[in-house]
């Protein structure tokens, strides 16, 4: 089990950050947190993993949107705990409408937050790794093979999957880890919420890549953090889908287009656009 002397996490108060921050808690390492807020659950448990583990652990208020202020956020994050051994972009939204019913404000949030949000992570963090150190970014599986519904989401995190290997070859070559996760659903507040008011034929096509609780994904993504892997996508449905779209597009796609086209007449989802 690899421990870090100081690890920085954005999007740690809830979800797969805050998931991740109690793992590393647990092992002993100083635990950065940045997020807008971190809820009193969440401090709890922190609390509670720091304890077990002996170790401390502290929050930074930040826009994950403001190029500034995330680099304010780090800088006195190193200056509590050190420079950063092991750094993860978690911070992230997701909104699901078909293109023709988004906005271009909605459009925009979600690249902003996601894909413009990893690299103010990235511009903050990586001047405070040293060699020996690893970046993750967090995307998704949507930024491999995408789904209905997730126009903006799955161009965010297509722009998240193209950043981390920009830096892989800019970084690694300094000693400097690189990793990008790309996970299919994980059940978090984030999810449940989105479930909401999301797309019938979309929550369908996610059936395809699984789904996967916390217990269940943070595990296999910390044992790719830890052993230095470059992609990491926990979950067996999820990886077997990546395969299928990577070396079988054409096949894959006919076989998405059918059962779109099928989803579609069953829940009589419409073609004409907003009005908003």
């Amino acid at each position: 089990m690899k421990t870090y002397s100081h690890c920085i996490i954005s999007g740690g108060g809830s979800g797969i950050g805050r998931a991740f921050a109690e793992l590393l808690l647990g092992r002993g390492c100083a635990v950065s947190i940045l997020d807008l807020a971190v809820p009193e659950d969440a401090r709890a448990a922190l609390d509670n993993a720091a304890a077990q583990g002996g170790s401390r652990w502290q929050s930074v208020a930040v826009n994950i949107c403001e190029a500034d202020a995330v680099a304010e956020a780090a800088r006195l994050a190193v200056a509590e705990f050190g420079n950063i051994e092991l750094a993860i972009n978690s911070a992230g939204i997701a909104i699901n409408k078909t293109f023709a019913n988004m906005t271009a404000a909605e459009f925009s949030r979600v690249i902003d937050i996601n894909l413009k949000g990893s690299c103010h992570f990235a511009a903050a963090v990586l001047p405070y790794m040293r060699r020996g150190s690893r970046l993750a970014l967090i995307a998704s599986m949507a930024g491999l093979v995408s789904n209905y519904a997730y126009a903006a989401y799955g161009a965010s995190k297509f722009g998240v999957v193209g950043l981390a290997t920009t830096l892989r070859y800019e970084y690694e070559p300094l000693g400097i880890g690189v990793s990008c996760i790309c996970p299919p659903e994980i059940k978090t507040p984030l999810v449940d919420a989105e479930r909401l008011d999301s797309s019938p034929v979309s929550l369908a096509i996610k059936q395809v890549g699984g789904s996967l609780t916390l217990a269940e994904a943070i595990p296999p993504m910390m044992k790719g953090l830890d052993s230095g892997k470059w992609m990491i996508i926990p979950g067996v449905r999820a990886k077997l889908t990546v395969l299928l779209a990577r070396h079988t597009p054409g096949l894959f796609y006919r076989y998405l287009h059918r059962l779109i086209c099928k989803l579609m007449r069953e829940h009589r989802v419409s073609f004409e656009h907003s009005d908003a």
